[in-house]
């Protein structure tokens, strides 16, 4: 990635002042400007990355779930996209934590290492930040059937 970012004439640092540190904006900054990328936005592409591996059922455990769904229908409907996601992010390098509930009978573990392979992949790629570590919580198994009672799960 730094590669190509330094052959578009980019710096490769990355920044983050102590003004915007409270507030987690990575910022890039390049010969044509500046680009800033909030912590959320690392997180709603860590969440939507996880959603894309087949096994996952959904994100988030029944309590982080049922957050998710009160805050959805207060926005009107609108996923909530980042329950059962947290992220830390650094001036280049972010983690992310995750808690999901997988499908039966998905081999856990390997649906961890598709997740976390994704999740690093889909981050480094959109934002150019390295991941250094995604560490996942399997809090709940769901069966085929079952009702989806956590509305963070988006992709089915």
């Amino acid at each position: 990635m730094t590669d190509m970012a330094t052959s578009q004439n980019q710096r490769p640092t990355t920044d983050v002042s102590p003004t915007e540190a409270s507030s987690s904006i990575v910022r890039q900054e390049t010969d044509r400007g500046t680009t800033t990328i909030d912590e959320s936005v690392v997180a709603k592409i860590a969440g939507i990355a996880a959603r894309e591996v087949e096994g996952v059922a959904s994100l988030g455990g029944t309590v982080s779930g049922a957050i998710a769904g009160v805050v959805s229908r207060v926005r009107g409907g609108s996923e909530h996209g980042t329950a059962g996601v947290g992220v830390e992010v650094g001036s280049r390098q972010a983690a992310v934590d995750l808690t999901l509930t997988v499908l039966y009978p998905a081999v856990i573990p390997d649906v961890a290492t598709n997740v976390r392979d994704n999740v690093a992949e889909r981050i480094e790629r959109l934002t150019g930040l390295e991941v250094v570590e995604v560490n996942i919580a399997v809090t709940d198994l769901r069966f085929e059937g079952e009702e989806d009672e956590s509305p963070g799960r988006g992709l089915q």
